[in-house]
């Protein structure tokens, strides 16, 4: 039996500011967008790469107050999204800072051998690249 990661999801409270950081400045690209009512998700994906990113809003199939606690782990920075792998931090740490985005940590090299940067999304979420 083989596994491998499909899909995962990251918790977003603007659709629209979550694609200028995880499509124009990481550089994924989108996959779907899906409106239903008020409600939108869109998901994207490393380019060459078979595993979707889903950002969703926190009322996603969940209550409301079930909603609003999420949403305000995510504000908080609580959270974090994902780690991505790049072949050059440094070139990325600039395109990404140029985005706007909050940099909570600059390139360094780690004690455990990667070297990796630090930005919260606009939602909130930690965004470790390594």
């Amino acid at each position: 039996m083989t596994i491998s990661v499909s899909t995962l999801f990251v918790t977003v409270h603007d659709p629209d500011a979550a694609l200028g950081f995880y499509r124009d400045a990481l550089g994924l690209e989108v996959r779907n967008d899906v409106s239903q009512g008020e409600f939108r998700w869109v998901t994207v994906g490393a380019p060459g790469q078979a595993v979707d990113i889903v950002l969703s809003p926190p009322e996603g199939g969940r209550s409301s107050a079930d909603a609003d606690a999420l949403l305000s782990l995510v504000t908080k920075g609580s959270l974090q999204a994902a780690i991505f792998r790049v072949d050059d931090v440094d070139a990325i740490f600039e395109t990404v800072r140029a985005s706007g985005a909050e940099v909570l940590q600059e390139p360094a090299s780690q004690p455990w051998g990667v070297r990796d940067c630090a930005f919260r999304d606009p939602s909130g979420n930690l965004v470790r690249i390594a």
